[in-house]
């Protein structure tokens, strides 16, 4: 993806689920969602074995799925950002599919060619082995 379609998709994205996220400050789920969310952007962390547990976002709940979270909130999901391992994107990619994403992110060191394919085919933009809080600041911050 280009530097401008990634700012275009950026600049129309309002909520993000953030999926194998972890309620521990070190770890870089937890402060690549913090970051964005003091950029703005809504946030709905996604782990089953956080549910219903406050994540340390401001506000925000944690959700076993997908699915849950869009329920629960009534927010639609304008990105998906994935920290999990490249076996487990298939499945992250048919969730994000069943509740109509508008794009799949999946983070720095996670690379699946077949969910690449699979998305771009079902007209998902996807991102692959990009740190989307990496690329929001070099995109939108003057250093």
């Amino acid at each position: 993806m280009q530097d401008s379609e990634l700012k275009t998709l950026l600049q129309n994205t309002k909520t993000i689920a953030v999926v194998g996220f972890s309620s521990q400050a070190h770890k870089p789920s937890f402060f690549v969602a913090k970051y964005l969310q003091t950029q703005g952007y809504r946030i709905l962390p996604i782990n089953p074995a956080l549910q219903g547990r406050p994540s340390g976002l401001m506000g925000e709940t944690c959700y076993p799925d997908l699915k849950t979270a869009m329920e629960a909130t009534g927010e639609k999901i304008d990105l998906v950002d994935v920290f999990r391992r490249a076996e487990h994107t298939p499945e992250v990619l048919n969730q994000a599919l069943k509740v109509g994403a508008g794009a799949i992110w999946l983070q720095l060191g996670i690379r699946n060619e077949q969910v690449m394919s699979k998305a771009t085919a079902a007209g998902l933009p996807c991102v692959m082995d990009l740190c989307l809080k990496t690329e929001h600041q070099r995109l939108f911050t003057n250093l």
